[in-house]
């Protein structure tokens, strides 16, 4: 038999073992010599060199004899081909073709009058035709189709023809309407739907071994055999996927899905089917002459059974199920291999998607037990149904708060049940360390090489395992998890950053929204010195009291130089030479800030409002003015609560008060106006108590206070609440005249404004502007007075007076123009303004005229008009009816109405002159008619 490598796993497996002779009855003296085999369903048919046809079946714990059928001495049976289709069973013996029952419970008959019979083949069953089968037979040097039919009573009707001429058929196969034909020269292919030539296929070389095809995938495919080399091809003859390359020349071929089983050489050889990879070898003694036969029940569907016969014995095999292939392997710890038989047994569709689940996280446990926490996280990730807490013992020991949430698996039996990691990792290390003492002893190990060679250390495994678990209950948080899960994962997740001391990712999960179980990390923060960490995780849960303590005490730590958390500085890091001190301070306020401007509770907010506007201003403002909180803030006490000093967060806080919330107390309005004056009075007097200055410091100053000046500008011009006497006291001893101006407007003081804008400030644009918003003429004439008289020591300002008559002057009245001219001013500077306002003066008065003598003639004629209307005649007969009332005018007294509409007078009476008969209400709409037009 020679030696034999052990297979790499078991794809086929025994069951029984068979000796027809024995299990028959029959004695010694006569020995049975098994020549061919074929499985049908159940049953199990064996051909004899000494023309008897056996019958087992196959279905119950023990093979069972059921019946033998003499042929006859001389016809030794070489093949049998099970025809269910048609309740038949076709025997080749002796080059005769013949029939059986397929329980053999009658005596054979021949199938026509074929002789000398060289090859059979018969097509697969089809769905759709269960009472009819069709045969490829060949004889001499024909190639024959026959048509076989089953009727009632068990009547079969056999027909006949020719297909094709072919000598030295040696073997014969069927898919679909070809048949695939074996010669000593070569393969052909012939079809069935017509009597053309054949198509070649390839010939073989001279020296080559006698042609064998077998159909493969229930008669989609068909393998060729050239020696030990088996090409796969289609119906059309065309190479399909890879080649077989078989270990020796096959003697015999049969597929049970996804395998190809091959016998030759005194061995039997299971290949994948997919791939053409190697997977068992059976070794099989010849007991006798002949070869090794193999048959299977492989139909459309695929088949289990597979038995392979030698001359005196019969071994029936079942596939191994894909599950206990998995499990033979990772007993082995095999894992390699097991994963890739999962890959195949999932492409073939062998295996269900939760068995494959279930596969990956059993093959993660095995892998984790064995140190490869990277692999094994690899494989919880791809298991769907593997729960996060199931890897809950490995981070933390019973009994704790999620002991209850741990499903009891045992999956296979093939690992420990979980333990904490430190466990784990001084198991396995113990393991290796057994494994390395075997190894010098000279004994092979399952362990991995790569640990025998560089074994790791404790805390570089410790870690490793920490940071594939972290890796993988990150994943576990995109899941959807039920709540005690995720309080689980979360919670066990900050452990691991913590221990790991992964402080980035502590306040990651922390400041985001997490499912953490406060109770359990309160302690374990605080006493780590991670108050930042608890600070975010109070933050996220709307504990905002003890979050805000904890940062105020960080900002002041910060503030005295202790500004990082201990536990987040490295060894080699000090706090001087890692950041600036007030970064740490202002990260504190900024993070208070985010919990205060989003928080209702106005004693909180107020009572951290102060030690944060100490650190940013800008923040204090933007506490107060947020509008992210539900309820806003009671003004009063905001006010209240504001530090005098802090001037800027009092005016935004009031600004925003005013402008984005629209509050109308006077109270606030005012306080808004002086609050901004004083600031506007203080930096101006600033600037000029201070005036050496380099140039950007004074170009900062002066944008500063345009800013200031503009915004209370802006204010005292909008707003209508204010005192202005208020804010005129505070501001009467500056130069703040455009203010005063304004202040004054809103006052009513119409000169005083007039002298600021005229003389305080000669802006004479501003000045008319403010003129032509009073509306009056005798604005102007004052105008024109104060730049005539200005009455504060300086001289007439005859341009400003020559620019006001030259834009507005056509509007005033002439004579009061010349009593104001003074008797000093250059005539040649007025004398064109002059002319032009008295030729505007005569344009006016003619103007006038037009207008007034259009006018009535156009009077005139609307008169005329409604004479004529008034004058018209109207003829009514006894048919003519009031259009009120319905009823005949006849003699009675009648009004008619400009629309036309005639009523009696007692309707006019009831109605009046607004509405006429036919509804027209003349005070709502006029009425309008082409002949009143003025055509003259």
């Amino acid at each position: 038999m020679g030696f034999h490598p052990p297979p790499s796993r078991a794809a086929l497996e025994p069951f029984a073992t068979l000796d027809p002779a024995a299990l028959a009855g029959l004695p010694a003296s006569s020995p049975l010599t098994v020549r061919s085999a074929a499985l049908s369903a159940q049953y199990l048919y064996l051909g004899t060199g000494g023309g008897k046809l056996l019958l087992f079946t196959l279905d119950t714990p023990s093979p069972t004899f059921l019946r033998i059928l003499p042929i006859g001495p001389t016809r030794p049976v070489s093949a049998i081909l099970p025809l269910p289709s048609v309740a038949r069973v076709l025997i080749l013996a002796d080059g005769l073709l013949l029939l059986a029952d397929p329980l053999l419970s009658r005596p054979v008959r021949r199938l026509g009058s074929l002789r000398n019979v060289a090859a059979v083949a018969a097509r697969a069953p089809d769905a759709s035709d269960l009472t009819s089968c069709s045969l490829a037979v060949s004889v001499g040097k024909k190639l024959l189709l026959v048509d076989l039919t089953l009727h009632e009573a068990d009547e079969l009707e056999v027909q006949t023809r020719d297909i094709s001429l072919v000598d030295g058929v040696k073997a014969l196969a069927w898919a679909g309407d070809a048949v695939f034909v074996g010669t000593a020269s070569g393969y052909s292919l012939f079809t069935t739907t017509s009597q053309a030539q054949g198509v070649e296929i390839f010939t073989l070389p001279e020296s080559s071994r006698p042609p064998r095809v077998k159909p493969l995938s229930g008669g989609e495919e068909v393998m060729l055999l050239v020696d030990n080399v088996g090409v796969v091809v289609d119906r059309s003859g065309h190479p399909v996927g890879s080649s077989f390359v078989f270990n020796s020349a096959p003697e015999c071929i049969a597929e049970v899905f996804p395998y190809i089983v091959v016998a030759g050489d005194s061995k039997v050889d299971v290949y994948r089917r997919r791939n053409g990879a190697h997977l068992q070898t059976i070794p099989h003694a010849k007991a006798g002459p002949g070869v090794l036969i193999v048959a299977s029940n492989d139909t459309r569907t695929g088949g289990e059974l597979v038995v392979i016969a030698t001359a005196y014995k019969v071994f029936c095999y079942h596939k191994v199920l894909a599950v206990e292939q998995i499990k033979a392997l990772l007993r082995r710890k095999s894992y390699g291999e097991a994963i890739s038989l999962l890959q195949e047994f999932e492409a073939d569709g062998e295996i269900s998607k939760d068995m494959i689940s279930f596969v990956h996280a059993q093959l993660g446990f095995l892998m984790f037990f064995d140190l490869r926490f990277e692999d094994a996280v690899n494989h919880f990730l791809l298991s769907e149904t593997m729960q996060p807490a199931e890897i809950f013992p490995f981070i933390m020991r019973d009994p704790n708060h999620w002991s209850d949430l741990v499903p009891r698996k045992r999956y296979w039996g093939l690992h420990a049940p979980p333990k904490p990691l430190e466990e784990v990792i001084d198991d396995g290390l113990v393991t290796l360390q057994q494994a390395l003492f075997l190894k010098k002893a000279g004994v092979d190990t399952v362990v991995d090489e790569d640990f025998l060679s560089n074994p790791p250390s404790r805390a570089d495994l410790l870690e490793l395992a920490i940071r594939n678990i972290i890796r993988y209950l990150c994943s576990c948080r995109e899941k959807s998890l039920s709540s005690p899960e995720m309080e689980g994962v979360d919670t066990l997740l900050m452990y691991l950053y913590r221990a790991l001391h992964l402080v980035d990712d502590m306040e990651k999960l922390a400041s985001c929204q997490n499912s953490c179980i406060v109770e359990e990390l309160e302690s374990l923060l605080d006493d780590s010195g991670h108050l930042r960490t608890l600070a975010f995780l109070y933050g996220s849960k709307g504990m905002c009291s003890k979050a805000l303590g904890i940062w105020r005490i960080l900002a002041r730590n910060y503030s005295t130089g202790l500004w990082k958390d201990r536990a987040s500085l490295s060894e080699t890091d000090s706090p001087e030479s890692s950041v600036d001190k007030m970064s740490g301070e202002e990260i504190a306020a900024i993070e208070a800030s985010k919990i205060l401007q989003a928080s209702s509770d106005q004693d909180l907010v107020l009572e951290h409002l102060g030690w944060v506007a100490d650190i940013d201003p800008e923040l204090g403002a933007a506490i107060l003015t947020s509008e992210m909180r539900g309820k806003q803030l009671s003004p009063e006490k905001v006010v209240a609560a504001i530090d005098p000093e802090k001037v800027g967060i009092h005016q935004r806080y009031l600004q925003w008060l005013i402008e984005e919330q629209g509050c109308d107390e006077p109270h606030y309005h005012t306080s808004y106006a002086l609050s901004l004056a004083k600031s506007a009075m203080d930096v101006v007097h600033s600037e000029s108590k201070y005036g050496d200055k380099i140039k950007k410091e004074f170009d900062s100053d002066v944008q500063l206070i345009f800013l200031l000046r503009e915004r209370l500008q802006l204010f005292l011009q909008a707003s209508d609440l204010y005192d202005p006497e208020e804010v005129l006291d505070v501001i009467s001893e500056s130069d703040l005249w455009l203010e005063k101006a304004i202040l004054y407007r809103k006052m009513g003081q119409e000169n005083i404004v007039l002298q600021i804008l005229a003389l305080k400030l000669e802006d004479s644009e501003a000045a008319e502007q403010y003129c032509a918003e009073i509306g009056r003429d005798d604005a102007y004439i004052q105008l024109l007075d104060l730049y005539l008289d200005p009455k504060n020591g300086k001289g007439p300002m005859f341009t400003a007076a020559v620019r006001l008559l030259h834009n507005h002057g056509e509007s005033l009245d002439p004579l009061q123009v010349l009593e104001r001219l003074s008797a000093d001013m250059p005539l040649q500077l007025a004398s064109d303004t002059i002319l032009r306002m008295l030729r505007a003066r005569v344009h006016h008065h003619r103007q006038g005229q037009i207008v007034h003598n259009l006018s009535r003639s156009t009077n005139l004629d609307a008169r005329l008009t409604r004479l004529e209307e008034r004058s018209r005649h109207v003829q009514l007969t006894d048919e003519s009816i009031c259009d009120s009332c319905r009823a005949r005018l006849g003699t009675k007294l009648f009004v008619m109405y400009p629309d036309d509409s005639v009523v009696c007078y007692r309707c006019y009476r009831n109605q009046g002159d607004s509405a006429s008969g036919r509804g027209h209400n003349f005070r709502k709409g006029g009425i309008f008619k082409q002949c009143w037009l003025v055509s003259r």
